[in-house]
């Protein structure tokens, strides 16, 4: 009854940016904390920065000073915001949100991924 769409991947040089967006949809009685993931080939996938319901952030030590994650509550919507991207940064990128359908239910919700792609 819930459901995340990505958008905004691409193929971008280095040094560029892009902007990454998720929706939220469905039966959505509040959201605790929405987050990005990234997993790129051969690799574990990785938490790249997460928002909780109090709009605190945390980014990993890779990204911080180049990507900032964002919320639109009134949207249900998450962003991240990605600047002077590196080759090292090509991945797909997956939306992550902890979600309450109800008072009492609870869900963790995936996106289906975005591809983000950076060229030397």
């Amino acid at each position: 009854q819930v459901q995340l769409v990505e958008s905004g991947g691409g193929l971008v040089q280095a040094g560029g940016s892009l902007r990454l967006s998720c929706a939220a949809s469905g039966r959505i009685f509040s959201i605790t904390a929405m987050g990005w993931y990234r997993q790129a080939p051969g690799k574990q996938r990785e938490l790249v920065a997460a928002i909780t319901s109090d709009g605190s952030t945390n980014h990993v030590d890779s990204v911080k000073g180049r990507f900032t994650i964002s919320r639109d509550n009134a949207k249900n919507m998450v962003y991240l915001q990605m600047n002077s991207l590196k080759p090292e940064d090509t991945a797909v990128y997956y939306c992550n949100a902890k979600i309450k359908p109800s008072i009492a239910g609870y869900l963790e919700v995936w996106g289906q991924g975005t591809l983000v792609t950076v060229s030397s």
